[in-house]
This record gives structure tokens, sequence and C-alpha cells, in this order.
């Protein structure tokens, strides 16, 4: 039971993301992140050595990946600010977006299981995905939008209308 007992890292003012107000959510939402791996220790010391962990879908999350053109076509920006606080609004969830690659692509976190008919690909059980250490900004990925709560995760049905905004206005705009 000690694997998660380890300390959570501290909330940082990093514009792109809207931490918990309440330092103990922050720190119950860090444990339930850790915990989507069976072994959390090894989330812990890898957050602690990389910034970033390899979590395994289909226990506590699954992810759409959503490419970043669509998500910027969505909300009419590539701004972070701009961004975060369109996809906070919008999602309802949580969200990670990958910077390996200039155009890197956006995490929506949902639910296991949830059904998902949408445009972007759906990554679940027998992936995983890099998920940043909360409160903490790396160069490989990083928090978009915090999980507000342990449990909370994006609405598949605000996640296809967001894509379903974008669609068109790509078309307009070539």
């Amino acid at each position: 039971m000690g694997e998660s007992t380890s300390p959570a890292p501290a909330p940082n003012s990093a514009p792109q993301t809207q931490n918990p107000s309440n330092g103990q959510e922050f720190r119950a939402i860090v444990c339930w992140l850790a915990e989507a791996e069976p072994r959390p220790r090894t989330v812990w010391a890898a957050w602690e050595t990389h910034g970033v962990a390899l979590l395994p879908l289909g226990r506590r999350f699954d992810a759409i990946r959503v490419p970043a053109e669509h998500v910027h076509d969505a909300v009419g920006s590539d701004g972070p600010e701009t961004v975060a606080t369109a996809l906070r609004a919008r999602c309802d969830g949580p969200v990670i977006r990958d910077f390996r690659s200039s155009l890197g692509p956006y995490y929506a976190l949902i639910p296991p299981g949830t059904d998902w008919d949408g445009p972007a690909e759906r990554l679940t059980t027998g992936t995983y995905l890099g998920v940043p250490r909360p409160g903490h900004t790396t160069a490989l990925s990083r928090w978009v939008v915090l999980p507000q709560h342990p449990g909370a995760l994006c609405d598949t049905r605000c996640v296809r209308t967001l894509l379903a905004t974008a669609a068109p206005l790509r078309t307009v705009g070539r």
C-alpha cells in the first residue's frame, strides 16, 4: 500500500494548466494517476527521473489522440493559453499535449470502455501513454488541462463535438 504515499509534486503556475486549488485534492489526483499502473512506485520513480511515466491505458482511462491542427482549427488558435481555456470549457476533462514534434498531438483522457465513433484515434488496452508529472513541465509532454479530481475524465460527446467543429473550419481555411 505504500506505493502511493510518495510525496506529491507541488503544483506550479504554468499558464497551460489549471491546478486544483486544494493541495489535498491535487495529491489525490496525482495518486489516482500513479495507480493506473499496477506498480505505482514505478510511476513515481519515472516521474522523478524523467518527468514522464508510461501509463497503461484501459485501466483508469483511455485516450483519444487528436492531431494538433484539428484542435487549433476548432479553437481558432494555437496559443497555449487560448487552447487550454477552450479545451477546459469544451472537453471539461484532462488533456495532455505531446511535444516531441512541432505538431504533436493532444490526448483527451476518457473513461475506459466508453463508446467512441469519432474521427480521431482511440487508444486503449495494450497501449501506454506518456503522462507528465502533474505540476511540472517537460520537453516531451505537458498537461494542457489537469483532471479536476480523481476520476474526472473528458466526455466523448464533447470531444466529438469539438472535432466536428474543426472539420468544416479546415475545409473553409484551404
